[in-house]
């Protein structure tokens, strides 16, 4: 008996439209499509077999930071992505260089969920 692998993180949002324009206009997310279920939402894909659920609705208080409760999402190269987020108007946090060499960035969704960008330190860095 094993767990597998991660299959998709849900996060609770106050405004789905709202969401989805930030999560697939500013974090360039592939929109999924999604069971009718009786309650709003909408699903992205996260790299190949991976996804986010946005669940709509939310009323209670977001309680999300980023070094707390936050996702943390794998990326190519963290310039671009900065300079796209900075475009794009989003709350973000400096880069920062972790302690094993990654390079992390973090940005703030709408409803505050801090979603971590991370460029892994390459082998020989």
């Amino acid at each position: 008996m094993k767990v597998l692998q991660l299959n998709h993180v849900a996060l609770h949002v106050a405004d789905v439209p709202r969401s989805v324009e930030f999560y697939r206009d500013t974090l360039r997310l592939p929109v999924m499509p999604r069971p009718d279920f009786d309650f709003p939402g909408a699903w992205f894909r996260l790299g190949v077999d991976q996804e986010l659920h946005l669940i709509g609705d939310r009323m209670d208080p977001v309680y999300s930071h980023h070094r707390g409760g936050h996702l943390a999402l794998i990326v190519d190269d963290l310039d671009p992505w900065e300079t796209h987020l900075d475009a794009k108007g989003a709350t973000r946090l400096p880069r920062k260089t972790r302690p094993d060499g990654a390079l992390q960035t973090f940005v703030q969704d709408p409803d505050g969920h801090w979603i971590e960008l991370c460029k892994p330190a390459s082998a020989g860095e």
